[in-house]
């Protein structure tokens, strides 16, 4: 969250106890409530200006006894990963008792000025992955939860174990005996990305081996597409950013007349619903659990700030969910014990 300056934002209460009235007055003299006198309002509107108070959602929430709205933030509503962590933070925002506005950045001219938007509705926001900037999210005074994206000073994180269990999926490939890898998915687009592509070479890394990367969308018709290319001369092993990429593989091998795993060996991320029917080989990651924690925690934080609008926030928490490597037939052959049906 934006670092405490040496002149603190007046709050809410600060204006009412200037004001000698109740903040809940206070939100509705700010509204130009017919409720409130002129008196009365002019004399909080002089307050507010004295304080230099600025109106916040929070506080207006505050004021008028309402639950708190939260916003999440997420790139691309399309595909089922992003689907599923929405669904996991609506469900448990639901059982907290509240509401979620949604924005997705995928398309926006300005998805700077739309996320300061939505953070001037809500009362507290969670934010998916690189959708914007540190430097925005560090400018953002509300309660914030970061989900599948890098660390941020003063901001709670949740992510997914990535770069380890990419490096045991290498292992289990190299024990296989492939040797030219090639990696579907562009490092630069998402963090998560990043971390699954530097898990696989540092495993191929302890066999001298490298695999490049070639650049290709998160979605199944990209993976199809970008695979016709790599088919032409495959490699041992193509590892997929994700599992919607490696289904898209799975169409192109079989268009091409290639036989998976004998001809080429394929793997996923995420384990959805499709690639167990697929028989694909993939990591497990708990996607729902992300949203949910995320709204969990959220909801803590507006609790706390409502508690105590002038306190310090805790120490910000850093959890990474673990994930699991599934072994099924889309990689070769596999020992007994590692058999997943």
């Amino acid at each position: 969250m934006k670092a405490l300056s040496k002149t603190k934002a007046a709050t809410i209460y600060e204006v009412a106890r200037r004001a000698g009235v109740s903040i809940a007055t206070v939100s509705r003299a700010l509204r130009d409530s017919s409720l409130v006198t002129e008196q009365t309002r002019a004399r909080v509107h002089a307050a507010a200006a004295e304080l230099h108070f600025t109106p916040s959602r929070l506080g207006r929430s505050l004021a008028e006894g309402r639950h708190a709205a939260n916003g999440i933030v997420f790139p691309d509503l399309v595909g089922p990963y992003y689907a599923e962590v929405v669904l996991g933070y609506e469900e448990t925002a639901a059982e907290l008792g509240a509401s979620v506005l949604i924005l997705t950045t995928h398309g926006r001219r300005d998805t700077v000025a739309a996320v300061r938007d939505l953070a001037g509705r809500v009362d507290g926001m969670a934010i998916i992955s690189d959708t914007v900037g540190d430097d925005v999210v560090a400018g953002l005074d509300l309660p914030l939860v970061l989900v599948a994206r890098p660390p941020v000073d003063g901001v709670d994180t949740i992510r997914t174990r990535n770069e380890r269990t990419a490096t045991e999926l290498a292992t289990h490939l190299l024990g296989h005996g492939h040797r030219r890898f090639v990696f579907l998915g562009d490092p630069q687009a998402a963090p998560d990305v990043a971390g699954r592509y530097a898990g696989l070479r540092a495993g191929l890394r302890t066999a001298g081996l490298n695999a490049p990367a070639v650049p290709c969308e998160l979605r199944l018709e990209a993976g199809t597409a970008a695979a016709h290319d790599l088919l032409r001369d495959p490699p041992d092993a193509l590892v997929c950013a994700n599992d919607e990429v490696a289904l898209g593989v799975l169409l192109a091998a079989e268009q091409a007349g290639l036989d998976v795993p004998r001809d080429l060996a394929v793997t996923g991320w995420d384990d959805l619903l499709a690639a167990r029917f697929a028989g694909l080989s993939t990591v497990r990651q708990p996607i729902r659990e992300l949203g949910a924690t995320a709204a969990r925690w959220l909801h803590g934080r507006i609790h706390e700030r409502t508690a105590d609008p002038d306190s310090r926030p805790v120490a910000a928490r850093r959890r990474v969910l673990p994930t699991q490597l599934v072994v099924r037939r889309s990689c070769g052959t596999h020992p007994p014990e590692a058999r997943e049906s």
